[in-house]
Parts: structure tokens; C-alpha cells; sequence
């Protein structure tokens, strides 16, 4: 049975903090030079601004962007690894909170969500969902949550009526509604089936993907190319300001479901899709 040290956990998410938010991945990168290749006018300058933005931040060590998000980790853990050292969740929120500290990330979380909005200054907590798997590894997804695009998120319980059709039409008017609000080119995350909780979790979990992966089943991975070119036909464009580039990629996740039930759920990400994949 392998043992990891919980300190190895906070360093880890310590480490993804910062860098996640001073440069795109390469695949986004490179995605956004193909769309560029494909724009003209106000569109093809906005990319380019996107892509010397980020070129900047890298160089001066600094944030793409003033949000710096809400941290989401995605905890999986082996059955068969031994946790050692402290509270894992504590160690994941101490690595949260030395980043942003260090970094000088602004801090965004308030404790209270309705009645006392009161800023908790270290941008703590994480939302963390944990995952049992079947065998010996630690695995830790880690991305920085900018509520522009978060805000645009929505969750619909269709029934089996609705049938692909209605799926389709929440799915891209979801895209469509959220428009400039998003900071487009957009990544689209659609999760469907399961449970209300469980549709969310999927859409937010397919944003981890990576540009260009597609769904291991052809009919899903047919339905990611083909709402990805309507919502590219829509014209609304880098930043809303027009074009042919909304959305860099979409990814569907699905689960098995009720049979009386067809909840979807679509959370978007902002250009930046802030996420990396960690396995100690």
C-alpha cells in the first residue's frame, strides 16, 4: 500500500495555484492561434490581444485576469493509498491560501453567502469533491472558478419528453444567453443524467478536459462537434464583439439516470479555462 503525506497534497495545490493563472495551457494556446488563423477584423484583434496578454502575464508573473477565482478540486483517491499527516482538506486549503498570498491573487471568497457577505481574506475555502477509485493513486483537479462564467451556468430537470431536441435547445441557449457576460471564446462543460447534484458535477468535471478531446462514445463526441458549430455560427465572437469564434471547444460527460428523468446542466468557462491535472 503506497502512503503520501498530506504535506505533498498542499504543496501540490499550492504550486497549481499560481500557475494556472499567469499563462494559458498549451493546447488553449494553440487553439486560440487556429481560431485566429480563421478571424478577421475586431475578432482575429481580440484573440491576438488574448494571446499577448497572456504572453505578458507570464513575463511579469502576474494574473491573466483581476478574478482569480473560486479554487474547485476534484480529489481522487485510491482505495488501496494510505493518507498520512493532517486533515487533507486543511492541507488543501493552507496550499489555497499560501498561493494567494504569495502570488498577491485576489482574494474573492466571502463566508456568508446571502446575510453577512464578509470577505474570509485568504481566499479560502476550496470547494473540494472527493472521489474513491480502485487502486493506489492520488490524483488532484484543480481549477480557479471566474464567476463571470459561472454566474452564466444553468441547470434544467427535462424529462425524457424533451428528448435530444430539448437538450440541444437548453444547451445553446444557455451559450447564447450568457453571450459577452462569459468572455467569450467560451469552454463549454455539459454534463447530463444522474441526479440535479450529480448533472452539475459532470458539466463542471468535463471542463477539465483538455482542447480537443472528444468523448470516448462517437454519439457524444459527434453531438460535442456539432453544438460547438452552432454556437460558433452564432456570430457573437471574442468578447461578443462578433466573429466566428464564441466557443473554443464543448465536452459532454453523461451518467445513468432516472427513468422518468433527463437533468442537464452546462457550466461555462471564460477564455481562460484555468485547470490542471496533478497525480502524485
Amino acid at each position: 500500500m503506497r502512503t503520501i503525506n498530506t504535506q505533498a497534497i498542499k504543496q501540490a495545490v499550492f504550486e497549481a495555484c499560481q500557475s494556472i493563472q499567469f499563462r494559458y495551457s498549451k493546447p488553449m494556446e494553440e487553439a486560440i492561434k487556429n481560431y485566429m488563423d480563421q478571424e478577421m477584423g475586431v475578432g482575429k484583434a481580440i484573440l491576438k490581444v488574448l494571446l499577448d496578454n497572456s504572453e505578458l502575464a507570464s513575463n511579469q508573473h502576474i494574473p491573466m485576469c483581476q478574478d482569480t477565482g473560486m479554487v474547485v478540486i476534484f480529489l481522487k483517491l485510491g482505495q488501496q493509498l494510505h493518507l498520512e499527516g493532517d486533515y487533507v482538506i486543511d492541507m488543501i486549503n493552507e496550499g489555497v491560501k499560501e498561493a494567494y498570498d504569495v502570488a498577491y491573487l485576489r482574494k474573492s471568497i466571502v463566508k456568508d453567502p446571502l446575510l453577512e457577505r464578509v470577505n474570509t481574506n485568504d481566499n479560502t475555502p476550496a470547494v473540494v469533491h472527493i472521489e474513491m477509485t480502485n487502486d493506489d493513486r492520488c490524483e488532484i483537479l484543480l481549477s480557479a472558478k471566474g464567476f463571470g462564467s459561472e454566474n452564466m451556468s444553468k441547470l434544467a430537470m427535462l424529462t425524457p419528453a424533451h428528448g435530444l431536441k430539448g437538450v440541444e435547445e437548453f444547451v445553446l441557449n444557455t451559450v447564447f444567453t450568457a453571450g459577452p457576460n462569459a468572455c467569450p471564446p467560451m469552454v463549454v462543460g455539459v454534463g447530463i443524467g444522474g441526479t440535479m447534484d450529480q448533472a452539475a458535477l459532470l458539466a463542471k468535471e468535463a471542463l477539465f478536459n483538455e482542447v480537443g478531446d472528444r468523448n470516448p462514445d462517437e454519439r457524444y463526441a459527434n453531438l460535442e462537434r456539432d453544438w460547438l458549430e452552432k454556437i460558433n455560427a452564432s456570430g457573437i465572437g471574442p468578447q461578443g464583439l462578433g466573429g466566428k469564434t464564441t466557443a473554443i471547444d464543448l465536452f459532454i460527460k453523461t451518467a445513468p439516470t432516472h427513468i422518468a428523468g433527463l437533468p442537464v446542466a452546462v457550466n461555462i468557462n471564460c477564455h481562460m479555462t484555468r485547470h490542471v491535472h496533478i497525480t502524485l
